[in-house]
């Protein structure tokens, strides 16, 4: 069984800064919300309801423009026995106290509903006159948010002088942490439980029992930047027998999600991802379009990492990344004028591993090859090309190295002419280009092919060629 987890909000980035002494401390509690000032420095604080004055006074030459110098935003809880805990919002901001200040305000600002919280802090003039100079901390935690709100915090100088401003973005934490989980009422009253049923491929979702309360929403959705429909939501009326809903998917998806809601004006909705770990079914969306002989591949989920294209240079080698082909993987990505070898193939790379597809390898793509006989004149070897349809090859000769991949240093470099006149050859074209022997017989050589007529092509090579004294020349074991 498994539980809900609560939608984190828009997507907007947030830099959530927190004054907690130690990192990943839970929650603290408070018994009331209030206000607290440096040492030797006496303050009060009051709601401001001349909610963001935008008027501004030009600041005196003598004050510094960064005379606010921090401000820092964290979460606290307000428990009360019996009904849960409410969330609060600390504000801890530190300035130089100059002589034309007498305190400074702080804003918070839903950013979902541009509902509006000011709260201003005033230092006494007995302090401000022994003070001027010294640096002034104010905690004050009195601002009610909710949970999962993403919130816009703007910390002014009392009275507003001009340019003299911070702010900061912050998210509250959501059902998902485990102190908002454990004692918030909003988490806990509107969680579900879910099973995946592989076989019917169904997911089986059991909404909380609430007598007497209202409608319950659950629905399957892609989860992009927003959660996006798949089929209509289901609707569990309070009177109805069962509270098992059994909703059907077709694919397993890393970002196939279950979403559940009261049907309730501004509901939290709770959101749990059944496959959240399985990737394995975003590397087959990989198509190939004969018109433009294009190759492309668009992810059904947000997925971060790259795409490139690869070679194998044989069964079960690894497989090489072609120069110029690495893409971003956050959209569609698209290789135009592609050759359909069985060697050409797509590797996924994420920060969980990496994956690889060759969509070629299938029957119905017609490839070409490539062989290595002797010449009709003396000393050499021909280099003979296949093919069904008109292309141009090109043939090196190389020296392999310890490492893999090989990374053959050219020693020769020519272009396979067809045996008729013309750029292209007539179908099914057949180009040739003769190598001395010397050269091509030797150990750790090897002979390379590929098309010029596209832009990315995958070689074929034939390594260790065996040239016999008679001219007889057969491939090795280590051809491909």
């Amino acid at each position: 069984m498994h539980v809900g987890r609560m939608l984190a909000g828009p997507a907007v980035m947030f830099l959530s800064l927190t004054w907690s002494t130690c990192p990943g401390l839970a929650i603290p509690q408070i018994a009331e919300c209030g206000l607290s000032c440096s040492q030797g420095f006496t303050c009060k604080s009051r709601v401001n309801r001349n909610i963001f004055n935008n008027f501004c006074r030009q600041p005196p030459t003598s004050m510094s423009p960064l005379v606010l110098e921090a401000l820092k935003l964290s979460t606290a809880m307000k428990c009360a026995p019996h009904n849960g805990c409410s969330l609060l919002l600390r504000v801890q901001a530190s300035l130089v106290l100059h002589e034309s200040l007498r305190g400074l305000e702080a804003c918070s600002m839903n950013l979902d509903t541009q509902e509006t919280q000011c709260q201003s802090v005033r230092v006494s003039r007995a302090s401000r006159r022994l003070q001027v100079g010294r640096q002034l901390q104010v905690h004050f935690d009195c601002f009610e948010v909710s949970v999962a709100q993403s919130l816009y915090v703007t910390l002014r100088t009392v009275p507003h002088f001009c340019g003299v401003q911070l702010d900061r973005q912050y998210h509250v934490e959501d059902c998902r942490d485990e102190d908002v989980g454990r004692n918030v009422p909003v988490c806990f009253a509107e969680k579900f439980s879910y099973w995946v049923d592989r076989s019917r491929k169904v997911i089986l979702v059991q909404v909380p029992e609430a007598p007497g309360g209202p409608d319950y929403y659950v629905r399957l959705c892609l989860k992009w930047f927003t959660c996006e429909d798949v089929g209509a939501p289901v609707r569990v009326t309070v009177n109805r027998i069962s509270r098992t809903v059994s909703l059907p998917y077709s694919q397993e998806l890393p970002c196939l999600c279950l979403e559940g809601w009261s049907a309730t004006p501004d509901a939290v909705r709770m959101q749990a991802c059944p496959f959240e770990d399985e990737t394995e079914a975003l590397w087959d969306a990989v198509h190939y379009h004969p018109g433009d002989q294009a190759l492309s591949w668009e992810p059904a989920c947000p997925v971060s990492g790259h795409v490139s294209l690869c070679w194998r240079p044989g069964p079960g080698a690894l497989c090489h990344t072609l120069e110029h082909s690495s893409r971003p993987a956050h959209g569609r990505v698209q290789y135009p004028r592609v050759d359909t070898q069985p060697q050409l193939c797509l590797k996924f790379s994420t920060s969980r591993g990496f994956w690889v597809r060759c969509p070629f390898q299938e029957q119905g793509f017609q490839a070409w090859k490539m062989t290595a006989q002797p010449a009709a004149s003396q000393g050499h070897l021909r280099v003979t090309f296949f093919s069904t349809s008109a292309a141009r090859f090109q043939v090196q000769l190389c020296h392999q190295r310890k490492t893999w991949p090989p990374a053959c240093r050219p020693v020769l470099r020519a272009t396979a002419l067809p045996p008729a006149s013309g750029d292209f050859m007539a179908d099914p074209a057949v180009a040739f280009v003769d190598i001395p022997r010397d050269e091509a017989c030797v150990p750790n050589t090897c002979i390379q092919g590929w098309r010029t007529d596209v832009h990315f092509s995958a070689p074929q090579q034939l390594c260790d060629l065996q040239c016999t004294a008679t001219g007889d020349s057969r491939l090795g074991p280590g051809a491909s």
